[in-house]
C-alpha cells in the first residue's frame, strides 16, 4: 500500500506522488479524487478553501467525491478512474459515519490495498488507523450519530494525533496533552506535528517532514 498521512501542512505530497505513482512534475493529466465528507459542516471555512487550493497547486485535476449520498458501484468506479485518493480533514466522526453509512469504506479499503495512492488530511489520517476513538477529545462523536464503534479503517497499525505541536487554535497543548495521556496505554499513538507526516513504504512506516 502507498499512504502519506499529514497534520496539515502538504510539502510531502508532490514527492509522494511522484515517488508512489511513477508521476512526473508537474502532475500534468494527474486526477486525485478528493473526498469531503468531514468538511461537510465547514462550507465556506477559510481551512476548507485553503486546503483545497494548497492540493489544487500541486495536482493536475481535482475530482469531488462525497460518500455519503453516492452508490457504492459509482463511488468505486470514480476511484477507479483517478490516480490517488485524498480524504480531507475536518470531522473525524462526520467522516467515518459518512464512510460507514453509505457502505463505501470497504470499497475504499479495497482500492488503496490494491495500489490506489491514499493521502489523509487530519481527520483523513486518523480514519486510516484502526480505531478512531482517540480523536474523541479533539473532535465530537456527536458528529458521528449512526456510529456504533470507532473502528478506522485499519490501513495501518497506528491511530494518528495531528496538530501535536499544539500551534492550531482548536487544540492547543493542553487538549494534545490529555489526549495522549487518557489513551497511549489502550492505543498504537503516532503524535504529528503540523510540520510532520506519516509515510507508509514497502510496508514500513515512518515520520518525514511535510513542509508548508
Amino acid at each position: 500500500m502507498k499512504i502519506l498521512l499529514l497534520s496539515r501542512n502538504t510539502g510531502a505530497i508532490l514527492p509522494f506522488l511522484v515517488g508512489a505513482s511513477c508521476a512526473k512534475a508537474p502532475l500534468d493529466g494527474f486526477r486525485i479524487a478528493y473526498i469531503d465528507d468531514a468538511q461537510q459542516s465547514f462550507a465556506g471555512a477559510a481551512f476548507v478553501e485553503a486546503e483545497r487550493a494548497a492540493l489544487e497547486a500541486l495536482a493536475g485535476h481535482i475530482v469531488p467525491v462525497t460518500a455519503r449520498g453516492t452508490e457504492t458501484r459509482r463511488f468505486d468506479r470514480m476511484l477507479a478512474d483517478v490516480d490517488a485518493v485524498y480524504v480531507a480533514s475536518g470531522s473525524t466522526f462526520a467522516l467515518l459515519d459518512a464512510l460507514r453509512a453509505s457502505g463505501n469504506a470497504a470499497a475504499l479499503v479495497e482500492r488503496v490495498r490494491a495500489g490506489l495512492p491514499y493521502i489523509g488530511a487530519s481527520a483523513g489520517s486518523i480514519v486510516a488507523g484502526p480505531d478512531v476513538t482517540p480523536a474523541c477529545l479533539m473532535d465530537d462523536p456527536a458528529d458521528g450519530p449512526a456510529l456504533t464503534d470507532y473502528a478506522g479503517l485499519a490501513l495501518i497499525d497506528q491511530t494518528v494525533i495531528p496538530h501535536a505541536d499544539g500551534l492550531l487554535p482548536p487544540y492547543p497543548p493542553e487538549l494534545i496533552q490529555k489526549t495522549l495521556d487518557t489513551y497511549r496505554d489502550s492505543h498504537a499513538l503516532t503524535p504529528l506535528n503540523d510540520d510532520q507526516a506519516l509515510l507508509m513504504d514497502n510496508g514500513r512506516l515512518s515520520v518525514i517532514r511535510s513542509e508548508p
